[in-house]
């Protein structure tokens, strides 16, 4: 069974999020920040991550650089997941390494959907 990582500020989000992909049959981590989704990525190696942009601290865009950068974590695919709906937004999530970029909210099919295809582009 896959496993994906969830990185998100908001409690509500990373329940909603959660209950949705375990609904779908992956095995779901979750992480409150950026810098613990770093660690929890390298700890654990997940199949997806789903990253937020806005975050006290690390940004998910800053995040997802990191993860782009580190040798441990590179191949792991990263779906950015957030309110910034600007395609300057968009354009920038996709130079710091993500392979998707969904704005909230999302319908269900659609972030299980970006999750499977970001596995199979892995």
């Amino acid at each position: 069974m896959a496993t994906v990582l969830i990185v998100d500020d908001s409690p509500t989000e990373l329940h909603v999020f959660k209950g949705q992909l375990e609904k779908a049959g992956f095995d779901v981590l979750t992480s409150e920040s950026g810098e613990e989704g770093l660690k929890v990525a390298k700890d654990s190696k997940p199949d997806v991550i789903v990253m937020d942009v806005v975050m006290p601290g690390m940004s998910g865009f800053q995040a997802t650089r990191q993860l782009a950068k580190d040798s441990e974590t590179q191949d792991i695919p990263v779906v950015i997941l957030t309110t910034k709906d600007q395609e300057t937004d968009k354009i920038w999530g996709m130079r710091q390494g993500a392979i998707a970029y969904l704005v909230k909210p999302v319908k269900e099919e659609t972030l299980v959907a970006k999750v499977k295809e970001a596995m199979e582009k892995a």
